[in-house]
């Protein structure tokens, strides 16, 4: 069976789908089959990025390591069996016909609590859950005391995973392996940071998940979401000439790839 990754949280601009597409394109680049959905369905970020690379390599007359992208498949809702979602019956058939090819499969979810998202919570074998890192955001984990910063309880989303978590042991599957990537850090707010960092580890021990370094804050990042572009491509394509902070972003996709600990994964790209 694939690996499915899901990308997951509740609030928006945090990098899921950035997170989704270099993570998928560094799988297919180590050799691996990947297959990519975005649950998404009004603003399909990570389908659109894909849909921009599709062009890129039609203008450009090249082949560049690309995921099985797949919208879900529509359905008539007369064959869905009373009691039943039609919304969870489009995704089963959507992973049962990736499954069958890929080695990965890779889930972008909304940034708002949907019915879609829940589910695919509970298929996750591995959950990343990108964060801005600020306390803005960190409130969707858990919350905050105001004056000692002191972790509370958890939040709206961390019980979401924690229903996930429980769903899936009681179908007997493995435990999700959650990992926390703190993305969009900058070079300046220290103390904050240092704040955050430990807040988030406090709240790792007490809900069970992993922290992991994400991106760093970059322009770079905008600029390739248009071309359908990842890190990884620039080497290859020599649209952008590989500065020292694209080199520096590139390792953080390293470190990121290694932080995963995905099973039967080996090798660089």
């Amino acid at each position: 069976m694939a690996h499915i990754i899901v990308v997951g949280n509740e609030k928006g601009g945090s990098g899921k789908s950035t997170t989704c597409m270099h993570v998928a394109t560094a799988l297919v680049r180590m050799g691996h089959s990947v297959g990519a959905l975005d649950l998404d369905l009004r603003q399909r970020s990570f389908g659109r990025y894909v849909e921009n690379r599709r062009a890129w390599m039609a203008r450009n007359g090249r082949e560049l390591p690309s995921p099985d992208y797949r919208e879900l498949p529509e359905l008539d809702p007369a064959s869905i069996p009373a009691g039943e979602n039609l919304f969870d019956h489009r995704l089963s058939a959507a992973i049962s016909t990736l499954e069958k090819q890929s080695d990965f499969i890779v889930i972008d979810c909304p940034g708002s609590h949907t019915r879609l998202s829940q589910v695919a919570h509970s298929l996750a074998d591995t959950l990343i859950t990108p964060l801005n890192d600020s306390f803005v955001d960190f409130d969707l984990l858990a919350r905050i005391d105001p004056e000692t910063n002191k972790v509370q309880g958890p939040s709206i989303y961390s019980e979401m995973v924690w229903a996930a978590r429980q769903a899936r042991a009681q179908a007997g599957l493995k435990p999700i392996d959650w990992i926390v990537l703190r993305n969009r850090l900058g070079a300046q707010q220290m103390h904050n940071k240092k704040k955050v960092g430990a807040a988030l580890e406090d709240l790792s021990r007490r809900i069970g998940f992993r922290v992991a370094p994400g991106f760093t804050e970059r322009v770079i990042f905008r600029e390739l979401f248009p071309r359908g572009l990842t890190l990884l491509d620039l080497k290859d394509t020599g649209v952008e000439q590989l500065n020292l902070s694209n080199i520096a972003a590139r390792q953080e996709l390293r470190d990121l790839m290694a932080e995963l600990r995905l099973p039967a994964v080996s090798g660089g790209f």
